[in-house]
């Protein structure tokens, strides 16, 4: 039978780790076997440049983490077997993305849902989510369809008003 001592550290960690939860836009779960130490390491750099956090915790922790915090609808297999969970409290986006291009160089490593801003995803959401353009490029995009359609209007009305000063 585990001491006292131990009971409450793993209580304490629980409850840190429920209320990184809580603040957490996104949480990943991912399966990473077969990835070495420089690999994890790249990755972990990685996910720092967009301020996403990277752990390996053990599974019991964070099923009663996930509990503590309130989220429901996880997945008992989403828990099965080594996995490290990747949480940020700014932008999911990056973060998705981050995890995604990394998977497509790795075979190993694998997706195996999260939570996105308190809504349970599976691994096929994430990735569709990750594929998107970042916000700066779909702003672009936006403003680029919006100044097109802008002066096309502009030459329609300078040819009305031509057409005017001649009759």
């Amino acid at each position: 039978m585990a001491s006292e001592k131990i009971i409450n550290q793993k209580k304490e960690e629980v409850s840190k780790l429920a209320e990184k939860m809580k603040e957490a836009k996104i949480i990943l779960l991912t399966d990473y076997r077969g990835i070495n130490v420089s690999d994890v390491t790249g990755l972990r750099t990685e996910l720092r440049k967009s301020n996403s956090e990277y752990k390996v915790i053990k599974n019991n922790i964070t099923r009663r983490a996930f509990a503590e915090a309130g989220i429901e609808g996880i997945e008992p297999s989403l828990l099965e077997g080594p996995t490290a969970v990747i949480m940020n409290n700014d932008d999911y986006l990056e973060t998705a993305k981050v995890i995604y291009n990394y998977s497509k160089e790795n075979d190993f490593y694998k997706i195996k849902g999260g939570v996105i801003e308190g809504k349970v995803m599976t691994a096929e959401e994430i990735i569709t989510l990750a594929k998107l353009p970042s916000r700066e490029t779909l702003l672009s995009m936006l403003a680029g369809a919006l100044l097109g359609n802008i002066s096309k209007l502009a030459v329609a009305l300078n040819e009305v008003k031509a057409q005017k000063e001649n009759a």
